[in-house]
């Protein structure tokens, strides 16, 4: 498994060169793609995640969004993570009992594949 996700990592990479940041890596994920969100009104940390998948190179990448609540503030900061594919299903069977408790069982394990989240 590991050496598939390596695999697929140096595909996006190699793809995503010219793309200096991680700001630039979610707007070529984000670009001409809506995505699908799950809003967490009620969560103390998590106001919502999207969860995108881009075609490279006739391959499925899977990607999710993370917007963090700022305190004492309406805005969040977004991180962006490369995650498998059934994340999305799993997330949004779980969000709505605690978004906290889905983010770290199903996409905080991913945060290391792109280098574009907290740890």
């Amino acid at each position: 498994m590991k050496k598939l996700l390596f695999a697929l990592l140096f595909m996006l990479s190699s793809y995503i060169a010219s793309a200096q940041s991680c700001e630039d890596m979610m707007d070529l994920v984000t670009k001409d793609n809506y995505g699908s969100t799950y809003s967490s009104p009620t969560s103390d940390a998590i106001s919502k995640v999207t969860f995108y998948s881009k075609q490279i190179e006739y391959q499925s990448y899977y990607f999710a969004v993370v917007c963090f609540k700022k305190e004492f503030s309406y805005n969040c900061t977004e991180y962006l993570y490369q995650v498998a594919s059934n994340t999305q299903l799993n997330y949004s069977l779980h969000y709505l009992d605690s978004a906290g408790k889905a983010f770290w069982e199903y996409i905080k394990p991913y945060n290391k594949n792109l280098q574009c989240a907290p740890d």
